[in-house]
């Protein structure tokens, strides 16, 4: 029986997208975790794993605690002994992938997204892409979860050895279930599902629920999601508790999703958004920004609408164009979504 350890940088992220490649990789495998200590960590447990929680700072750059990082990854290999490490995000992806490096270890990164610190260019993007040069220089192979950012990758000569496009982590059709589009009503409900940040297009969106609000008054924009720690007094400035229903973390999702009319990504990046992937299965019209990572979940104008990523008011059309649809225009849309990961993202 071989060993296979995973880094990751979060326990929720690793067990509801990747749960199902766990379980596949227990049937003949040891599987080794290391994640920070969270909320499913238990579940993860449960699955079989061998858990190692470890103290990932997801936005620090303080240089003495990213090389702990790299000799805590080194001394939990020599430990673990594993035949692959696959890692995911960004830090156990450069600072795995160099740990691996060193100690001469297969391993195959994958690549979720770029990232804010990567997007938003400047010299710590500068450095970051150089890190991850170094890192990936003798990885086995690299996955990539959308097109654009395997050419960033390849046009920047990042990679050089095997490289594989995936569609995505997938979505599971049975966890996810198709449901009934909601009955025709006078209630609209949006609803925003992930991390509460800048990032993920939130001040777009209370814009445009604000003016929305103004003319139409049976709209409900709900969001579903943690707030990020360092984001939370940024937030307050908008008042989006008067325009917006924060519903905070919920393991159920799926329960939001069943109730609203259709699901909207304002993200300004994404890797692949699993939240676009579960909603579509759902059986929900997306309304997502037309970026790399959202675009190839949705067909625009048959299972959703695209928009601008960054644009409160070329959100506020798409949300406009679907409120003046007809209901049973609605519902043939959530059934072209579920049709389409049917297809492509089973």
């Amino acid at each position: 029986m071989k060993r296979v350890l995973i880094l990751a940088n979060n326990d929720m992220g690793l067990y509801r997208f990747r749960c199902e490649l766990i379980k596949k990789l227990q049937e003949d495998n040891e599987v080794h975790i290391s994640v920070p200590e969270g909320e499913y960590s238990e579940e993860l447990s449960a699955l079989g794993c061998k858990l190692y929680f470890t103290d990932i700072d997801r936005h620090g750059t303080n240089p003495l605690k990213e090389l702990l990082l790299i000799n805590y990854y080194k001394k939990l290999i020599k430990k673990v002994k594993p035949d692959v490490v696959f890692t995911y995000t960004i830090k156990p992806n450069i600072y795995g992938g160099l740990a691996c490096k060193m100690l001469k270890v297969p391993y195959a990164p994958n690549i979720t997204g770029l990232g804010t610190a990567i997007e938003n260019e400047g010299l710590f993007a500068k450095v970051l892409l150089t890190l991850y040069k170094i890192a990936l220089k003798k990885a086995h192979t690299v996955f990539f979860q959308n097109s654009q950012n395997l050419k960033i990758f390849k046009d920047k000569k990042i990679i050089c050895g095997k490289y594989v496009l995936l569609p995505g982590s997938g979505v599971n059709l049975e966890t996810n279930p198709f449901e009934e589009y909601p009955e025709e009503n006078e209630k609209q409900i949006l609803l925003f599902v992930g991390r509460i940040m800048k990032d993920k297009g939130v001040e777009e969106l209370v814009s445009s629920a604000r003016n929305l609000k103004a003319e139409y008054d049976n709209l409900t924009v709900r969001m579903v999601g943690p707030m990020e720690s360092d984001y939370a007094q940024e937030f307050k400035k908008f008042k989006a508790e008067d325009y917006v229903e924060l519903c905070g973390p919920q393991k159920d999702v799926h329960a939001f999703m069943k109730e609203a009319n259709a699901v909207v990504v304002p993200s300004y990046h994404e890797g692949m958004s699993n939240v676009c992937l579960e909603a579509a299965a759902c059986g929900r019209p997306l309304l997502a920004s037309d970026i790399p990572g959202c675009r190839e979940a949705f067909d625009d104008g048959v299972s959703g609408f695209g928009f601008e990523p960054c644009s409160a008011e070329d959100l506020q059309k798409a949300v406009e164009r679907f409120i003046n649809l007809s209901h049973s225009e609605k519902a043939q849309m959530g059934k072209a979504g579920r049709e389409k990961m049917e297809k492509e993202f089973n």
